[in-house]
């Protein structure tokens, strides 16, 4: 009988770790990794600063935003409309929202705390997150993705940075996106 009680623990154990629980802790549960998907996305974000329909606004600056060279101090909201294209009138995929702000008093970088919700195709509805450094100045910028929502869940990888045209006067650029997100 003891035997057989041992024998029933033994299973029971087993199909515990089997399934993914552990035996001292049933209140926390834990599941085997399976195969992780890795999406790539190419895109085009358009940052308008100037005119009279912005789709980004200066929100709040330091004392000594207006004499600093890198804008220090200033900081933006924004919701940049993305493209499958470079051109403005290009299919429109989704929308970048959120904030950025000056965050370098030597050069242009960017501290960027952004949301890329997708509007269209089997991403429809989801979205990923970027929180990091965008040195806007440099040909390519290297930046984190933190998070995502949707089929972009528990997402992590990184997002290249393009500049691929920039207006020195007004500070409107359109940059495209290379992004690897695992998840």
């Amino acid at each position: 009988m003891a035997n057989k009680a041992l024998i029933i623990c033994f299973i029971v154990a087993l199909m515990a770790a089997e399934i993914g629980f552990s035996a001292s802790a049933l209140w926390a549960t834990s599941t085997k990794a399976g195969k992780e998907t890795t999406t790539n996305l190419k895109f085009y974000f358009h940052d308008t600063v100037s005119g009279s329909s912005p789709s980004a606004v200066r929100i709040a600056q330091a004392p000594v935003t207006g004499s600093s060279k890198t804008l220090f101090g200033a900081v933006l909201m924004a919701d940049d409309p993305l493209t499958e294209g470079p051109d403005p009138k290009s299919k429109l995929v989704g929308r970048a929202q959120g904030l950025y702000g000056s965050a370098c008093q030597s050069e242009l970088g960017l501290i960027m705390a952004m949301n890329y919700q997708f509007t269209e195709g089997e991403y429809k509805g989801s979205s990923f997150s970027i929180l990091g450094l965008n040195q806007a100045m440099d040909p390519v910028r290297e930046m984190p993705v933190v998070t995502g929502t949707g089929r972009f869940r528990m997402a992590r990888g990184y997002a290249l940075a393009h500049t691929h045209w920039f207006d020195k006067a007004t500070g409107d650029a359109i940059v495209m996106y290379n992004v690897t997100i695992i998840h």
